[in-house]
């Protein structure tokens, strides 16, 4: 099964790499607001990201310096997800993960630079 990391990542600043894998590389997005708010809602949050370039596998599992002085990463969390939906502007991913269950969907305007992701947690019973 696919899996995803959710990576902190302290260069150029603070921010969140959202890494999901698609056949043998992960791809990515940089969250500009902390995954943090999704853990302490009960309902679904929009925040903001920015599609970056494909990542290596290894990244999966890997903390620390990041080749080039381009800072450090943390896993912030990780797990498996399942691709439910892909089309040119909406992806939908199941995600299981240590902090986060429930429902991830990243939308886009082409016109736009920024993505909406918004996770809806699992209901608990």
């Amino acid at each position: 099964m696919p899996r995803f990391a959710l990576l902190t990542h302290d260069h150029p600043f603070v921010h969140w790499d959202l890494l999901v894998q698609r056949g043998d590389v992960l791809k990515s997005w940089r969250l500009l607001e902390s995954p943090n708010r999704w853990r302490s809602a009960a309902e679904a949050i929009d925040l903001s990201a920015e599609a970056i370039g494909d990542h290596r596998l290894l990244y999966l599992d890997y903390e620390g310096p990041v080749s080039r002085e381009r800072g450090r990463v943390v896993r912030w969390d990780h797990g498996q997800t399942e691709w439910l939906m892909e089309s040119e502007t909406s992806i939908r991913l199941r995600l299981s993960g240590l902090r986060l269950d429930g429902e991830l969907v990243l939308t886009h305007e082409p016109s736009q630079p920024l993505w909406s992701v918004r996770f809806s947690p699992s209901v608990q019973p």
